[in-house]
């Protein structure tokens, strides 16, 4: 058996690359003890997301379904990964989640593309 701690350690969510299209997505425990891979530094308004596709954030820090309908006007929501990854074919569930996922498309290419050269150690000589 190992050392006794005061306290019990906990997973904690963090972040991990998609195998698909390489970008961050958030890993956040669920109220069913799981994790789900949320989009990072996004937050629609949670009228905007159909019912079983909203993660709202709890107190706690874990997030749950929230399929009720019509939810508060100014309620936020958490959206998948999966659902805005760009290399991942999936149906056009609704109008912004298309834009969000080329948005997604093209953040890829610019991790891609290399960076600019460095510029000459000496300038050439101007006059």
């Amino acid at each position: 058996m190992g050392d006794l701690e005061e306290w019990p350690r906990r997973l904690t969510g963090g972040q991990s690359r998609c195998p698909y299209c390489g970008l961050l997505q958030d890993r956040v425990a669920t109220l069913e003890q799981d994790w789900v891979l949320l989009e990072p530094d996004m937050a629609p308004l949670a009228h905007t997301v159909p019912a079983e596709h909203r993660w709202i954030e709890l107190s706690d820090g874990r997030v749950a379904v929230y399929g009720v309908c019509p939810p508060d006007p100014f309620q936020r929501c958490r959206i998948e990964h999966r659902l805005a990854c760009s290399a991942q074919p999936r149906p056009d569930l609704w109008p912004w989640l298309t834009t969000l996922r080329a948005e997604n498309g093209r953040r890829v290419e610019r991790q891609a593309d290399p960076e600019p050269p460095e510029p000459p150690e000496e300038w050439p000589d101007a006059g």
